[in-house]
């Protein structure tokens, strides 16, 4: 069997840790992306696997029982897979596996931008939407997405193109084929607002793109990222919990000893179909 995509990423130097880029770009501030960007998705399938792997165990896997299913890895808002192979390699460009734990593709935050592209937050549903519509250079950058004419999820798949069209003609390759240092010129460009996207600035999509994929990494596993948790145990927050009662008062209280809790885990359980 293949290694898997994971084992690939961590034989690789890591030249560009998570922590050196949310420093030198701000989670909040923006910056100037730096150095050369772990990411690269050689064979990326929608799973997340490679394609020599996911061949091997589609026999295995198409017999397990559906209930095995990670259901929050379906697309609802992408049709198009080589709009989503773009997301996932920026995704995980710009949140990349390091020692500290796993990167955005392993963290389901693609699939967490995807639902929510679906729903209210990719049509702007809840903004002030009409015009005028304006772009400029005094803007805050994290504004932009507000004063596009084109609502969050036409503005994803402009960008996204947009970055694809500039790979090939630029490198002869697309974005997700491209190599980490081919990547990162695109979104180093695409921070510093210097490439055309017809919806928005770029530096406003850059902007837009790295707050969703910190959601996508921290936000409860319920919307679809931070799977199985670990964007929080790389943080050592224990999740939705209930009440620290019980243990604030405890002088051997040692916060990293609490079981985590989603609010996955306060939904009530199906019992699934009854047979009569």
């Amino acid at each position: 069997m293949s290694k898997s995509k994971s084992d690939e990423f961590q034989s690789k130097e890591k030249e560009f840790s998570r922590r050196d880029f949310l420093k030198t770009t701000g989670a909040a501030t923006g910056g100037i992306i730096g150095g050369s960007l772990f990411g690269g998705l050689v064979g990326f399938n929608m799973d997340g696997t490679d394609s020599e792997t996911a061949e091997t165990d589609e026999a295995s896997e198409s017999a397990a029982h559906t209930d095995s299913v990670n259901r929050t890895d379906a697309l609802m808002f992408f049709t198009n897979e080589a709009d989503f192979a773009v997301l996932a390699a920026a995704c995980e460009l710009i949140f990349p596996e390091d020692d500290n734990g796993p990167g955005a593709i392993d963290l389901g935050v693609p699939y967490y931008i995807d639902k929510q592209m679906a729903g209210a937050w990719g049509m702007n549903g809840t903004d002030y939407r009409q015009g005028p519509f304006r772009q400029d250079e005094n803007m805050l950058s994290a504004d932009k997405i507000y004063h596009a004419r084109q609502n969050r999820g036409n503005v994803f798949i402009d960008a996204l193109r947009t970055m694809n069209e500039v790979s090939i003609e630029r490198f002869d390759v697309t974005f997700d084929e491209a190599s980490q240092d081919q990547q990162g010129e695109i979104m180093t460009d695409l921070e510093n607002g210097d490439i055309d996207i017809a919806t928005i600035d770029s530096d406003g999509f850059f902007a837009d793109l790295k707050q969703a994929i910190l959601e996508g990494a921290y936000s409860d596993p319920l919307y679809g990222g931070n799977k199985d948790m670990e964007g929080w145990r790389m943080k050592e927050y224990p999740g939705a919990q209930m009440s620290y009662g019980e243990f604030l008062e405890s002088e051997e209280f040692v916060q990293g000893d609490m079981d985590m809790v989603s609010l996955i885990d306060y939904q009530p359980q199906s019992a699934g179909p009854s047979h009569h």
